[in-house]
C-alpha cells in the first residue's frame, strides 16, 4: 500500500469519522431520555470518551502497522483474542455502515417525506454504498481528500446552526447554568441513553486501521485522535445547548437540527441543515466504507477467512475485495434494520474492542512504553483502568437481546478462527 496520507488529513478524517448522524438525528432521542440534562449528558459523554481516546493514541504511538485494535489486541494477548477484537471491529464497520445509510435516507425526509420509506428510501441507501464503494476502490488518496472535503463541508451548517441559534437560545429551556441539573439524570434511562451518546461520539477507534497508508502514522494518529476528541466534544455541547434553548418539542423531532434552523431561521437555514445532515453521514460512512474493509484485510493477511481478502489491486493499490464484501454485507443489513437498531448494535459491538484496547494497552505500555516517540499518559495505568472499567458498565447497560447478538457474534468469530489458513507473506 502507498504511504499517502498526512497529519491534517488524518486530523479531517478523525472529525469525518466521528461528526456524522449522531449529532443530526440524535439530540431528540436524548431529550426524550433525559430531558435538559441530555445537554450535561452530552459533555459528560465527551469527557468519558476521552478516556478511550487516549488509550487509542497511547496505543497507536507504538506501531507503524494496520489494523488498530485488532493489532494491539493480538500484540499483547496473541492470536485469538487478537482475532476476536478485529473479528468485532470488522462488524461493527458493517452495522455502522448499514445505521448510517439508514440515517441519510432519514436525515432527508425533513423536505423529502417520500424517502421515509419505500423505494426512494431503498434507493438512498443502495445509490449512496455504491457511491462510496468506488471511491474508495478507485485509491486511499481519493478517499482521504473525499473524507477531508466532507469534513470541510459538514461542520460549516453545524457552525452556522451554532452562531445563529445562540442568539434565540431560550436559556430557561436549557438550563445550562443549573447546577443541580448535573445531579438530575434519570437514571433509569441513563445507560440506552448513555449507548446512544457514545454512537454520537464513536469512529474515533477505526483511525488507527489503516496505518499502513499513513506517512508518519506513530506521530499523527495520536495528534489527529486528540485534537478530534477536543473540537468534537464542544461542538456537540454547543449543538445539544442551541437545539434545547429553541426547539420546545425537540423530543418528537425526526430532523432534530433543521426543526430547530427553521423555528430561528427560516427555510433556507433549514435546508442548510438538511444538507448538511446529509453530507455528514455520507462523510462518516465515507470513512466506514475507507477503514472498515482494512480489518478485514489485516484479518485475511493473517490467514482468516478467504485468501482474495488480502488481494491488492494492481493498479489501484486498495484492498478492493475487502471493500466490496465490506459494502455488499453492508448493504443486506441496511435493508433489513432501522437506524436506532442498527445503531445499537454497532455501539455493543464497538465495546467489546474498547474493552480489548483499554486492556490491552496496560501490557503494551510495559514493552513498548520506552521506545522512542512513544506516548505517555499522566497517572500511568490510571487512565487506561478507568477506560476498561467505563467499557465494561457500559457493556452492562445494553439490553439483553444486544448482549445475546454479540455473544452469538464472538462465538461465531471462535468457529472462523478454527479454520485458520497459512498466513500471506509480506515483501521486505
Amino acid at each position: 500500500m502507498v504511504r499517502a496520507v498526512s497529519r491534517w488529513q488524518l486530523f479531517g478524517l478523525a472529525l469525518n469519522d466521528v461528526i456524522g448522524s449522531g449529532i443530526y438525528l440524535l439530540p431528540a432521542a436524548a431529550a426524550a431520555l433525559l430531558g435538559p440534562s441530555s445537554l450535561w449528558a452530552v459533555l459528560l459523554a465527551g469527557l468519558a470518551v476521552s478516556l478511550l481516546v487516549l488509550c487509542y493514541a497511547q496505543a497507536s504511538s507504538y506501531f507503524d502497522d494496520p489494523g488498530g485494535g485488532y493489532l494491539y489486541a493480538r500484540e499483547a494477548f496473541g492470536s485469538f483474542i487478537g482475532f476476536e477484537v478485529g473479528w468485532m471491529l470488522f462488524l461493527t464497520r458493517i452495522a455502522s455502515a448499514a445505521a448510517l445509510s439508514n440515517g441519510l435516507a432519514e436525515a432527508v425526509t425533513h423536505f423529502w417525506p417520500s424517502a421515509a420509506s419505500g423505494a426512494i428510501r431503498i434507493a438512498i441507501v443502495v445509490g449512496s454504498l455504491a457511491f462510496l464503494v468506488g471511491v474508495n476502490v478507485v485509491g486511499v488518496r481519493a478517499a482521504a481528500r473525499t473524507g477531508v472535503f466532507l469534513a470541510i463541508a459538514k461542520l460549516v451548517p453545524l457552525l452556522m446552526f451554532i452562531g445563529i441559534g445562540a442568539m434565540f437560545v431560550d436559556t430557561a429551556m436549557a438550563a445550562p447554568l443549573a447546577a443541580g441539573s448535573v445531579f438530575d439524570l434519570p437514571l433509569g434511562d441513563l445507560g440506552q441513553a448513555a449507548l446512544l451518546l457514545l454512537f454520537a461520539y464513536a469512529g474515533f477507534e477505526n483511525l488507527p486501521a489503516a496505518a499502513g497508508e499513513y506517512r508518519n502514522p506513530r506521530r499523527d494518529v495520536p495528534f489527529a485522535l486528540l485534537a478530534m476528541i477536543a473540537t468534537v466534544t464542544a461542538v456537540y455541547f454547543a449543538v445539544q445547548w442551541v437545539a434545547l434553548g429553541t426547539l420546545p418539542g425537540l423530543a418528537e423531532s425526526h430532523t432534530p437540527l433543521a426543526d430547530a434552523a427553521a423555528r430561528f431561521g427560516g427555510g433556507w437555514l433549514a435546508l442548510v441543515l438538511t444538507v448538511g445532515a446529509t453530507v455528514s453521514i455520507l462523510g462518516t460512512n465515507s470513512n466506514t466504507i475507507m477503514l472498515g474493509p482494512r480489518y478485514l484485510h489485516a484479518l485475511a493477511m493473517d490467514g482468516y477467512g478467504p485468501r482474495a481478502l488480502a488481494d491488492i489491486h494492481p493498479r489501484f493499490r486498495t484492498p478492493t475485495v475487502a471493500i466490496l464484501t465490506l459494502g455488499a454485507l453492508s448493504l443486506a443489513l441496511a435493508l433489513t434494520g432501522s437506524f436506532v437498531q442498527l445503531a445499537l448494535l454497532s455501539v455493543v459491538a464497538r465495546l467489546f474492542t474498547y474493552i480489548g484496547t483499554a486492556t490491552s494497552v496496560l501490557v503494551l505500555h510495559k514493552r513498548y512504553g520506552n521506545q522512542p516517540g512513544a506516548m505517555r499518559l499522566p497517572g500511568g495505568p490510571l487512565i487506561p483502568v478507568v477506560a476498561l472499567l467505563l467499557s465494561i458498565g457500559l457493556l452492562a447497560s445494553a439490553k439483553l437481546e444486544n448482549l445475546v447478538a454479540g455473544a452469538i457474534a464472538l462465538l461465531v468469530g471462535a468457529v472462523i478462527y478454527r479454520f485458520r489458513r497459512k498466513p500471506v507473506a509480506t515483501a521486505g
